[in-house]
């Protein structure tokens, strides 16, 4: 089990602070609001997509240790649904 705890220190400390990289999702993300999320530059992903990407592997992976299959799939983890509000 050390290793399970190790895993979900480094996935705490990425989201809220005290990763290797000292910079944390919470941080970097916490006075966002959903214009500047959803703001196109370029021929860029938003940041929305890029949060949306990220939580659609973390969910993946999360079933995959509770014991389910890896159903995630590249085709559909930029999927996001237009965000027109809060």
């Amino acid at each position: 089990m050390i290793l399970a705890k190790q895993i979900a220190k480094q996935f705490r400390d990425v989201h809220h602070g005290g990763n290797y990289t000292g910079v944390n999702l919470n941080d970097v993300l916490k006075d966002l609001n959903w214009q500047q999320a959803t703001t196109k530059v370029y021929s860029f992903n938003t940041i929305a997509i890029l949060v949306f990407h990220m939580n659609y592997y973390v969910s993946a992976v999360l079933k995959v240790l509770q014991g389910g299959p890896l159903d995630a799939s590249d085709k559909y983890s930029f999927d996001l649904s237009p965000i027109q509000s809060d």
